[in-house]
Formats: structure tokens, C-alpha cells, sequence
């Protein structure tokens, strides 16, 4: 009966130990960050495009500070965080798709290329410098000027959104 007991208790105890062992932090945006990385600093990434749109720059920057604010509990550091993100925007470009029989597109592209460096000084294991590229199409019978603001927001989202995935979402 006192074998029973303390295997019982074993169990119930053993779980216990090995949770509080391997912690992480998770969230509710699917983020795991251990507990010992408490900060992140993003610099400015420039834009040197071939093509420059002034306010992208400072625009893609912003939301990439955003996300990682307002979906993890890190605080965002000038320099030297735990995580350490930089880059640049290596391209800002519209062309033709949808091709009609006219020769005339029925639609623009807009793309945008980001090249990241991502360090993680705790665990350098999960450092990466990749490239992301995301687009979104538009009516050509829309002038890109027109458009521009909300296709610069859809588009810089879902590149935040792959970059943030790649960081801290370890699925």
C-alpha cells in the first residue's frame, strides 16, 4: 500500500519537475520565447530600393516595433537587446500582370523585398538572415499614387507578420 502511495506521488510530482524545468513563454500569438529573453532591439531598415518611396522606411519600421510590443512581452531596446533585429528594404517595385489580349495589363503588382538579420544572443541557434517578399495586385486602371497607402500597409502586415512567425512563432 506505501508502494502504491509513492509511485502515485512520483507521478504526480515527476510532471511537475519537468515543466518548471523546460520553461518557454508562450502567448497567445503562438509566440515561445524563453523567459531569459526579456528585450529586442529593430533598427531603421533603410530603403534602398532602386525605387525609394520616402515613407516606407520609417513605415515598415514601425510595424515591425509594433508587433513584437504589442504581441510579446519584450521590451523594445534602442541597441543591444536579447533578440536583435536589422535589415533593409531591397525592393520597392510595380509591373504588369494580367495581360490581356490587347497587349494592355489588367492589373499592377506591387512588391516588396525586405532582407532580415535576426540574432538571438541567448540562443544563437535560432539566428537567421533570410529575405521576405510579399505583393499585392491593383486595378491598372488605378494609378499607383492612389493606391499606394493601402497597399504599403497590406503588404508591410503580412511581411511583419512573416518575419515575427520566423522570429518567435517556433512551430
Amino acid at each position: 500500500m506505501n508502494i502504491c502511495k509513492n509511485s502515485l506521488l512520483l507521478l504526480l510530482i515527476f510532471p511537475l519537475i519537468f515543466l518548471t524545468g523546460c520553461r518557454m513563454s508562450y502567448s497567445f500569438t503562438g509566440a515561445s520565447i524563453s523567459p531569459d529573453v526579456t528585450t529586442i532591439s529593430i533598427t531603421t531598415f533603410p530603403n534602398n530600393a532602386p525605387l525609394v518611396q520616402p515613407t516606407l522606411s520609417q513605415v515598415f519600421t514601425d510595424a515591425l516595433r509594433d508587433k513584437f510590443q504589442f504581441q510579446t512581452s519584450l521590451t523594445i531596446m534602442p541597441r543591444n537587446g536579447d533578440l536583435q533585429m536589422e535589415g533593409e528594404i531591397t525592393d520597392y517595385s510595380t509591373q504588369p500582370v494580367a495581360i490581356q489580349a490587347n497587349d494592355i495589363a489588367a492589373q499592377n503588382r506591387l512588391t516588396i523585398t525586405v532582407k532580415v538579420k535576426f540574432t538571438n544572443t541567448k540562443d544563437p541557434s535560432q539566428d537567421f538572415e533570410n529575405t521576405f517578399t510579399r505583393y499585392e495586385d491593383y486595378p491598372s486602371s488605378q494609378p499607383l499614387i492612389s493606391v499606394q497607402d493601402e497597399l504599403i500597409k497590406l503588404i508591410t502586415d503580412a511581411l511583419v507578420e512573416d518575419i515575427f512567425n520566423k522570429a518567435v512563432v517556433n512551430w
